[in-house]
């Protein structure tokens, strides 16, 4: 099992991209530099996707950032916050739950955050969804950023869709089966693959290149 910790794991993941599939290449010079965007396991970590799920990137940041104002961003921080306190956050209430549901999980143990690094990907992400309100995307952007799988593609994030329609597919916007499917040619760098198709979304189509849900 491959687990990205560096910008060298990075650079290894698209040396090997290259000669999988020779197509990457001319995408990988358009693309330049693919970040990292790596951070810790862990409660924060989670709680920074949820947060992010179908918002903007602005909105999510003035969330985000009165959160940290609030108080640490533990689980038992989190659970201490009222329902007023978290209104004033600017939470919806499916997401107040799905971070109440997450807290609660790692406190009474029926989540281990760092355990997941170690564990087969589809038992990782299974135990990941098995919680309330977190879907496929969440957990298989948890487990890129934080738990550092080298091979998963989140095929549902919709820059991702675009970014390789607009690279490989004259511009027509692949189904999540379809793309999940032309990206077992990546293995096993997949998360490398969607790097690299965020960094491209962001220079050759000018947006901006954070996982959208």
């Amino acid at each position: 099992m491959v687990i990205i910790r560096s910008e060298a794991d990075i650079e290894a993941g698209l040396e090997a991209l290259a000669v999988l599939d020779p197509a990457l290449a001319p995408i990988i010079a358009v693309a330049g530099a693919v970040p990292l965007r790596l951070s810790p396991p862990g409660f924060a970590s989670l709680a920074h996707i949820i947060v992010s799920q179908m918002v903007s990137r602005a909105s999510a940041m003035a969330i985000w950032n009165r959160m940290l104002v609030a108080g640490p961003v533990t689980p038992e921080a989190y659970c201490d916050l009222n329902e007023e306190v978290i209104r004033a956050l600017g939470l919806s209430r499916a997401k107040g739950r799905t971070l109440a549901a997450a807290a609660n999980a790692i406190l009474d143990g029926r989540l281990e955050l760092e355990a997941l690094e170690t564990m087969p990907i589809e038992a990782a992400l299974g135990k990941l969804t098995a919680l309330s309100g977190i879907g496929p995307w969440t957990a298989e952007i948890y487990m890129m950023f934080a738990a550092g799988h080298a091979d998963l593609f989140p095929a549902g994030d919709i820059a991702l869709r675009k970014a390789v329609a607009h690279a490989l597919l004259d511009g027509n916007v692949p189904s999540v089966t379809a793309l999940a499917d032309h990206a077992q040619r990546w293995s096993p760098w997949r998360a490398v693959a969607a790097r690299l198709f965020w960094a491209y979304y962001a220079r050759a189509m000018g947006r901006d290149g954070l996982p959208v849900s």
